[in-house]
């Protein structure tokens, strides 16, 4: 074969090669801030240990300090989730009990788009109305003493396909007092006997559909220490969660193509 003819080949397999772009990263918003927990390294644990799984760029606002009843103040904001394809929650501020102020931040989640809900998001805004829990599926009053729990997978679900029981270091187990239909539980969480009857044996990590709309929505319980946060079987449960929820996770749990990790 002449130089020509394999400069010639060479140029014709070039050009006609199909170009492999990257996906664009997915645009999360975290919220965080409040009581109780170490936010300020439970962010930094979350988001990078989240992006060394999945294709995800972070947006944080982090605020309100150690309160219960700080008012974040994106959630003012008209149309404060546009521009995301996911927010996470994680904030502690089971004081907020204005009912207005809580539509505000459900109407986008009803109105598209998805979120994630993680530990204390599950005992925020506290209106004295079934409407935050609704949003995430489960109601959830207060938790017993942290003690290790055994977390059992016992759905089959893209989430959790090929994902392993394990036990945490101390942590905290929420109760169930009501499990929304529209709540599908992916994991139990069981702690020792001797605590209070009925908190010993509880949904730990599930998915809702929420509104008309059915806007995937991903929670756990799970992550009350910083341990717990940085534990590669949470971090790869969460990281699942979100994918899950942004449409992007394959049926055997691994990345959608373009939206793997680093």
């Amino acid at each position: 074969m002449s130089r020509l003819t394999l400069l010639a080949l060479t140029i014709a397999l070039t050009t006609t090669a199909p170009v492999l772009r990257a996906a664009e990263p997915l645009k999360a918003l975290l919220i965080t801030g409040g009581c109780c927990h170490d936010y300020e390294k439970q962010k930094v644990l979350l988001t990078e240990g989240i992006s060394a799984r999945a294709n995800v760029a972070w947006t944080i606002v982090h605020e309100g300090g150690k309160s219960l009843d700080h008012k974040v103040s994106i959630y003012s904001q008209p149309n404060w989730a546009q521009g995301y394809d996911v927010v996470v929650h994680d904030e502690c501020f089971a004081n907020v009990k204005d009912v207005d102020f809580v539509e505000g931040i459900l109407a986008a989640h009803r109105e598209g788009v998805p979120s994630l809900n993680l530990h204390c998001a599950m005992h925020c805004y506290r209106t004295g109305t079934d409407m935050w829990f609704e949003y995430i599926g489960l109601q959830s009053s207060g938790h017993g003493p942290q003690k290790p729990i055994d977390v059992s997978i016992i759905e089959k679900h893209p989430i959790t396909n090929g994902l392993s029981d394990w036990t945490t270091i101390n942590e905290e187990l929420y109760n169930n007092l009501k499990l929304w239909e529209s709540a599908v539980p992916l994991a139990r969480g069981k702690q020792g006997e001797g605590d209070k009857p009925g908190r010993t044996d509880c949904v730990v990590a599930w998915t809702n559909h929420y509104g008309p709309k059915k806007v995937p929505v991903f929670c756990t319980t799970l992550g009350h220490n910083n341990d717990t946060v940085a534990d590669a079987r949470y971090l790869d449960l969460v990281t699942r969660g979100l994918l899950w929820a942004c449409g992007k996770l394959n049926d055997d749990g691994t990345p959608r193509e373009g939206y793997g990790g680093k």
